[in-house]
């Protein structure tokens, strides 16, 4: 049996030196046709777990069995990777340079081998650019540039790991999902834990591309369409905290006697106009930008200086960040004015839980009037 087995071997050597090239394009009738693969991405795009080979039978129907033979390298000898009866196969871990498929009848005489195809690097695609996120309360929004899309893309994989403030590291990836869109949102996530984020891009032969830049990006908490009353109209709602100590709640609308406040709407008495005012001592507060903004969404950062103890005037639109020293350290929160009437504002807020995490608005001083 063993000699036989070389014998196949003899035979088979002289007819992998060359691919073959069948005119007709239909292929002889006991050559396997339609060799293909599939490369299954790991995370590294040196180190695939392996490549899917699929190939149509033969058509005169007498296959039984499969050889599949494979080589590291086009001068390499070809070993016989696996016997199979499906026309398929899976070889695990990082796949040969080249294979091609034997067919085999029922009485162990070889047939027809199918073409050579070779694991070709060169259709591996560049690393997406420029991605970006947008916090949001248990979520963080990716996207990214559309760099590696063209005739060979495929689809996207995204990655998250646990971010080590202290040694400034991102540390356990794993793959938190894919998508064809250049755009994500990872969601369930701990509010005020700061995460790792990177994408790839694979093309359709399953090459994985190197990694984006990592991202990091710590989800907070917000809610929207919060009514609070002027301190002239309805005292008993008039203050906001963006967490309350004492019942480890956030986002609490109360009075405006109540010490804890981070601030309270006012009515400007000449004008009649509504207006932001930090209340307890150390909160500080700015405006986010001289423009609207479209949405809460819109505020990703807040500012390393700009804060004061200024009373700001609410217009619709416009966005707003503060300062809030806690017993813990300091916290930042933001809000987006959606609303003024004559007696109340409303607006969408956001707060960062996380300590001395800016990850929440980016602002300067602004236009709007500050009371003296």
């Amino acid at each position: 049996m063993q000699l036989l087995r070389l014998l196949a071997l003899v035979i088979v050597v002289p007819l992998a030196a060359c691919e073959i090239v069948d005119a007709t394009g239909v292929g002889s009738p006991d050559q396997p046709t339609d060799l293909s693969y599939q490369l299954e991405p790991s995370g590294d795009p040196n180190v695939p777990l392996g490549v899917i080979l699929t190939w149509t039978p033969p058509r005169n129907g007498d296959a039984v069995t499969y050889d599949i033979f494979g080589r590291s390298s086009t001068g390499a000898d070809w070993q016989r990777r696996a016997t199979t009866t499906s026309p398929s196969f899976h070889d695990a871990g990082v796949p040969q340079l080249q294979y091609y498929v034997l067919a085999v009848d029922g009485n162990s005489n070889p047939m027809g081998q199918s073409v050579i195809i070779t694991i070709d690097e060169r259709n591996r695609l560049p690393a997406p650019q420029s991605l970006t996120s947008i916090t949001l309360d248990s979520a963080i929004q990716l996207s990214w540039s559309r760099n590696a899309v063209g005739t060979a893309f495929d689809y996207y994989r995204v990655y998250s790991a646990l971010y080590d403030r202290t040694r400034a590291t991102c540390d356990q990836w794993s793959l938190e999902g894919t998508t064809v869109s250049d755009a994500f949102v990872s969601a369930g996530l701990a509010n005020g834990v700061t995460r790792c984020f990177a994408v790839s891009a694979v093309s359709r032969d399953g090459h994985e591309s190197a990694w984006s830049n990592a991202r990091t990006d710590t989800p907070r908490f917000d809610s929207r369409n919060v009514l609070v009353y002027s301190t002239e109209a309805r005292t008993a709602s008039a203050g906001f905290v963006f967490f309350d100590d004492a019942t480890h709640a956030y986002g609490v609308v109360g009075a405006s006697s109540r010490v804890d406040l981070d601030f309270t709407v006012e009515r400007n008495a000449t004008d009649g106009s509504l207006w932001f005012k930090p209340a307890r001592g150390g909160v500080q507060m700015q405006l986010y930008s001289t423009t609207p903004v479209g949405d809460l969404t819109s505020i990703d950062r807040a500012a390393s200086a700009g804060f004061s103890n200024v009373t700001i005037e609410a217009v619709p639109g416009y966005a707003y960040v503060f300062r809030v020293p806690k017993a813990d350290g300091v916290h930042y929160g933001a809000l987006r004015v959606a609303y003024v009437s004559a007696t109340y504002v409303v607006f969408d807020w956001a707060y960062q839980s996380a300590i001395d995490n800016p990850e929440l608005s980016r602002g300067s001083g602004g236009m709007f009037r500050a009371a003296p």
